[in-house]
């Protein structure tokens, strides 16, 4: 890696850089130098991003803002420039890199340890969303499009199963069919955005635990990092992707489905920091679709690890053949769940809002 880092701006010398995090999209490393410095290295992956210059000129404009607004240089990544005084370095042989400050004394959790924490990362994600209520999200690149158009990924669903490229159809036929049976609520919100309703916010598109950094004595949040997907979006999804993801009682790749439900008291935490920290930003028809958002996110993943089964697990990383149809089965239990509890998720938005 040393010709990659030594092209940028280092404090010290460099003594390791080693593979760092548990993220599979971009190849990321700890970069430790002699007096001791600490930096994250990350090369972005292009056949995920196809537009790295929008990708890095929406994070650039994105933590400029959010720096504006604290004194506390953990609060927002740092990106690190090259020697020639660029953003990001952008190679002859079509890679791109970047440099970030390591956010020091912090932790990241890959799934809560107590309530408090997903409580926390409510605040974290509403905190993101508060800070960035005056910035112009149509001003930002849709560095993937339609990530989190929910008809779309039917559309797609729909052309997998007319191709049936692994010939695995047969097999799941009871999962496609309740998938289909779910189509008809998949624009729920869009056409609420379409119709003016609900506004589009600067969203995060990817608001797992793990994109928080905490404090490490203290363990509120810091800043919320992997920017990514950073883009125009709605509050609903952000809020809901948390949800799908921290409030499910069991693991994305669970394979006994009598232990994943929706937890009401995980949804509860993670919605009364969220409101805490963004609520009066948001508007009344925003707050109110927020379980529609929980619902959705669900849905939706659930329906894209379905389709990438069908095509033959050529987008979502596996570890044993069947993860993404056991992936899809969490997923909809999730949503099932979902319906049963729906009256109760309103009621605990409708109670942290009066």
């Amino acid at each position: 890696m040393e010709h990659i880092y030594r092209q940028f701006q280092l404090d010290g010398l460099p003594v390791s850089c080693t593979r760092y995090g548990s993220g599979h999209i971009n190849q990321t490393y700890l970069l430790v130098t002699s007096r001791p410095h600490l930096y994250v290295l990350q090369g972005l992956n292009t056949s995920v991003f196809k537009n790295i210059p929008g990708l890095m000129n929406n994070l650039i404009a994105v933590t400029d803002h959010l720096r504006k607004n604290t004194d506390d240089p953990r609060r927002a990544l740092q990106l690190v420039p090259t020697l020639s005084g660029q953003p990001y370095l952008a190679c002859e042989n079509g890679e791109y890199w970047r440099l970030y400050e390591f956010v020091l004394d912090s932790l990241c959790l890959n799934r809560a340890e107590t309530v408090e924490d997903l409580y926390q990362s409510g605040v974290a994600f509403g905190q993101f969303q508060n800070q960035l209520a005056d910035f112009p999200a149509e001003t930002l690149t849709e560095t993937i499009p339609h990530f989190h158009d929910t008809p779309d990924r039917y559309r797609l669903f729909r052309e997998a199963i007319a191709a049936d490229k692994a010939g695995r159809l047969k097999d799941v036929q009871a999962e496609v069919d309740a998938y289909l049976a779910y189509e008809k609520e998949a624009d729920a919100l869009m056409s609420l955005c379409r119709s003016g309703e609900l506004p589009l916010r600067v969203t995060h598109n990817d608001t797992k635990l793990n994109n928080v950094m905490l404090d490490a004595a203290t363990r509120t949040p810091l800043c919320v990092i992997d920017l990514d997907t950073v883009m125009p979006g709605l509050a609903a999804n952000d809020f809901g992707d948390s949800i799908r993801f921290g409030a499910s009682t069991a693991a994305e790749d669970e394979e006994d489905l009598s232990k994943v439900e929706m937890s009401l008291e995980l949804f509860e935490a993670f919605a009364s920091g969220f409101l805490s920290a963004c609520g009066s930003r948001l508007t009344a028809r925003e707050i109110e679709t927020l379980p529609w958002g929980a619902k959705l996110m669900t849905l939706e993943c659930g329906v894209r690890f379905l389709t990438d089964h069908l095509n033959g697990d050529v987008y979502f990383h596996i570890s044993r053949p069947g993860l993404n149809l056991v992936r899809c089965r969490t997923q909809l239990k999730l949503v099932q769940d979902m319906d049963k509890k729906w009256d109760e998720m309103n009621a605990v938005i409708r109670k942290l809002t009066k």
